[in-house]
């Protein structure tokens, strides 16, 4: 069985939104952590506004440093982005906002762009929205690759979306969008809320899923390890079953964090590197 990699635990901002960004850096690097993921968001780097210049200097930040950039991951829940959504001009601009999103990966030379399926009307009809999302991602992909840009495509909980909510609809999704740089990120708390595992995964996708939040949860909450209850040793071992060969990162959207951010991210790469030394 393949091991995994513990130098593929990777770092990000979601639980630094209240600190500079050059302190989330150097908190990364303090913990030994050589990638992270980066949350797109106001004022860290919020999509709409960034200029190429400013993501010259983030790029400076990050390599010197010695960090890799491996995911960018724009703001899509708590802003007004829905590339599903049933007014044209939202969703027109929403894909605009990704067509940015895959230029701000070429200037990070960032390879992978974090992408779900936006959300319909609840008392609307489902299937006009899911068409909607896949003509969106279509041509989302298109022009990520001319950037030679890979999305991942999550799936997300009902509290977000009605949309992909399972690792079913991911399969489902993709293989309609049919672009061969549209792959798979698992999230183990949205798989857990959809009654999912990494098996399923595994068969559904094999080597297309190549990025992974690995966070805890009840099943719920995007928690360090050790503050919710899912079976992340568990959860390793299959991993490795299933030869994942991509990053774990570590995705923190919960307030609790919020004063201490290096905290979940120390205790979670603490327990991935002990367990897989065993």
């Amino acid at each position: 069985m393949k091991r995994l990699n513990p130098n593929k635990i990777c770092g990000s901002n979601f639980s630094y939104y209240r600190f500079t960004f050059d302190r989330f850096l150097n908190d990364m690097v303090s913990l030994d952590l050589q990638a992270i993921e980066i949350w797109g968001v106001a004022p860290h780097l919020h999509v709409s506004e960034v200029s190429n210049a400013e993501l010259r200097a983030i790029k400076q930040k990050i390599s010197e440093r010695g960090l890799k950039m491996v995911c960018f991951t724009p703001e899509q829940i708590l802003y007004p982005i829905n590339i599903a959504a049933e007014e044209d001009w939202l969703r027109t601009n929403s894909s605009n906002f990704f067509r940015r999103s895959v230029e701000i990966c070429s200037e990070l030379e960032c390879p992978l762009l974090f992408l779900t399926s936006g959300s319909g009307y609840e008392d609307r009809p489902r299937d006009p929205a899911w068409k909607r999302s896949a003509e969106s991602l279509a041509k989302i992909m298109e022009y990520g690759a001319t950037y030679g840009i890979t999305g991942v495509l999550e799936a997300l909980q009902p509290r977000e979306s009605n949309l992909v909510l399972s690792a079913r609809d991911i399969r489902a999704m993709i293989d309609e969008v049919g672009a061969p740089n549209l792959k798979v990120a698992l999230d183990t708390v949205a798989m857990a809320v959809a009654g999912d595992s990494i098996t399923d995964y595994a068969r559904l996708f094999g080597v297309d899923m190549v990025h992974a939040h690995f966070i805890d949860g009840a099943p719920a909450g995007h928690l360090a390890w050790g503050d919710g209850q899912l079976p992340m040793a568990e959860y390793l071992t299959e991993l490795a079953q299933a030869s994942y060969d991509g990053y774990l990162s570590l995705e923190f959207g919960t307030g609790r964090y919020r004063l201490d951010p290096i905290e979940p991210v120390r205790q979670s790469a603490e327990r991935i590197r002990a367990a897989l030394r065993i």
